[in-house]
C-alpha cells in the first residue's frame, strides 16, 4: 500500500493510530470533494479547519494548555506524510500552512496571551491562519523585506504588501514579517500577530495559478494598519532569527508531505500502463517502462530515509537546517521528476485535466519554488559545507 514504506523504530501504535484516522477522515470529509473544489478554486477552510480541529489534527505537536495534543514533532511528521493521500496539494498545503508555517514560532516564542488570542483558536479550527513573509520583490531574500511597523503609543503602525499568501483570502490573522527598526536587516525584524478584519488590511486580489487551484493564495496591502504591540511574538528584532527556525519545520513539512503523493502517482502509473496495449503488449512490459518506475519508487524510499532521519535529529533537539534544507531540494526535484516521468507513460491521457497525474504535475511544481527556492536550499546547504564564497566584508 503506498506510504507503508520503510519504518522507523520511532513508530508505535499511536502513531498508526493517527495515520488511520486520517486516512477514514480524508477518505470521507476532502477527498469526495476535492474536484469540486479545484474547480472552483477555492477550498471552504474555515468549515474543513473546524472539523479537523475538532479531531486534534491542527495542534498535534502543539503545547496542551493551547488546546494541542502535546505530542512529540514524529506526530507531526506522520501526519504531514498521510495528507499526501489527498488528491491534490492545494488543500494539503494549506493545511501545513496552519500547522507547519505560520504557527511553530508562535507556539514556542508567543507570550501566553498572544497564544491565547491567536494559536488556540487557530488549533481548534475556528481561526485560519496564513504566513506573511513574501513581498513582490522579496520572495526567497528573506532579509529584504520591506514592510515596517512603526511604534506609536502602545501600537505598531504597519505599511508595506505581502505577496503568494496561501490561505490569504479566507484568514482570520496572519504571522506577519516586518521591519520595526532601521538596523541591520537580520537584526531589525519581528513577527507580529496581525488580525485580517483590522482596519487598513486589504486583500488587493485572489492570485490565479498554475496548480495549486483549490488553495486560495492573496496580494494583501497594508495601509497605516494599527494593531497593538501586545501582538509581537517573542521579542522585538528577533524576528529573522524567528522564521528561520521556522522554516526548518516548514521545509520538512514540504519534502515530508511529497512522499505519499509520489507513492501514488508510481502506483496509479503501474496501473495504468499494466492495462493499457501498445503493439500487442502492455506499456508496462517495456523493460524501459518498469526499470523507471523502479528507479523512481527508489528515490522516493531514499527521500523517505532523509526525512525520518531529519526527523529524528530534530526530536534530539539537534540543529536540522542541513538536512532539512537537503531533503526539501530533493522533494522539489523529485517531484518534478516522478510527475513528468509518468506523465509521459499515461501519453494523450496525461495531459487530460480529468487524469490526476496532470494535477499532481501542475501542484508539483511549486515545491522547487515555494518555501525556498531550490537555489535557496543550495546556497544554504553550501554555506553549511564551508564552499560558498564569503560576503566582501564592509569597509
Amino acid at each position: 500500500e503506498a506510504g507503508r514504506g520503510v519504518s522507523t523504530k520511532q513508530f508505535t501504535p499511536q502513531h498508526e493510530e493517527l495515520r488511520r484516522s486520517l486516512r477514514k477522515f480524508i477518505d470521507a470529509e476532502i477527498n469526495p470533494y476535492v474536484d469540486q473544489w479545484e474547480e472552483a478554486g477555492i477550498f471552504p477552510a474555515h468549515e474543513l479547519f473546524k472539523k479537523m480541529g475538532n479531531m486534534g489534527f491542527l495542534g498535534v505537536n502543539k503545547p496542551v494548555e493551547f488546546g494541542g495534543l502535546g505530542l512529540d514533532y514524529s506526530y507531526a511528521m506522520v501526519m504531514c506524510e498521510e495528507l499526501g493521500h489527498i488528491n491534490c496539494g492545494s488543500v494539503p498545503m494549506a493545511i501545513g500552512v496552519q500547522t507547519d508555517m505560520a504557527t511553530p514560532a508562535l507556539a514556542k516564542f508567543g507570550s501566553d496571551e498572544v497564544r491565547r488570542e491567536f494559536l488556540a483558536p487557530s488549533i481548534s479550527g475556528d481561526y485560519v491562519a496564513c504566513l506573511g513573509v513574501s513581498e513582490v520583490g522579496a520572495g526567497s531574500d528573506v532579509a529584504s523585506v520591506k514592510t515596517t511597523a512603526r511604534k506609536d503609543g502602545g501600537d505598531y503602525v504597519i505599511n508595506g504588501g505581502k505577496m503568494w499568501t496561501t490561505n490569504g483570502t479566507q484568514a482570520d490573522w496572519i504571522c506577519l514579517l516586518a521591519n520595526t527598526s532601521d538596523g541591520p536587516p537580520h537584526q531589525n525584524k519581528s513577527l507580529i500577530c496581525v488580525p485580517m478584519k483590522t482596519k487598513g488590511v486589504q486583500i488587493a486580489r485572489k492570485l490565479d495559478k498554475m496548480g495549486m487551484r483549490s488553495s486560495d493564495t492573496a496580494q494583501i496591502f497594508f495601509d497605516d494598519v494599527r494593531v497593538p504591540q501586545r501582538f509581537l511574538i517573542g521579542e522585538e528584532g528577533k524576528g529573522f532569527t524567528y522564521q528561520m527556525i521556522q522554516f526548518q519545520e516548514e521545509r520538512l513539512w514540504g519534502a515530508c508531505s511529497a512522499i505519499v503523493g509520489m507513492e501514488k502517482t508510481i502506483d496509479e502509473t503501474v496501473e495504468y500502463t499494466r492495462n493499457r496495449i501498445a503493439f500487442g503488449k502492455p506499456i508496462l512490459d517495456n523493460q524501459v517502462v518498469h526499470f523507471r518506475l523502479a528507479e523512481l519508487k527508489t528515490e522516493v524510499e531514499l527521500l523517505r530515509s532523509l526525512c525520518y532521519r531529519a526527523c529524528e535529529e530534530y526530536l534530539a533537539g539537534n540543529n536540522v537546517t542541513m538536512l532539512a534544507s537537503m531533503a526539501k531540494l530533493k522533494a522539489g526535484r523529485l517531484l518534478r521528476e516522478v510527475n513528468d516521468s509518468c506523465l509521459q507513460y499515461w501519453g494523450g491521457m496525461g495531459f487530460m485535466n480529468e487524469t490526476r497525474i496532470s494535477r499532481a504535475y501542475r501542484d508539483g511544481r511549486l515545491a522547487s519554488i515555494g518555501g525556498g527556492a531550490d537555489e535557496i536550499m543550495l546556497g544554504i546547504i553550501s554555506k553549511l559545507m564551508g564552499t560558498a564564497p564569503r560576503a566582501p566584508k564592509s569597509k
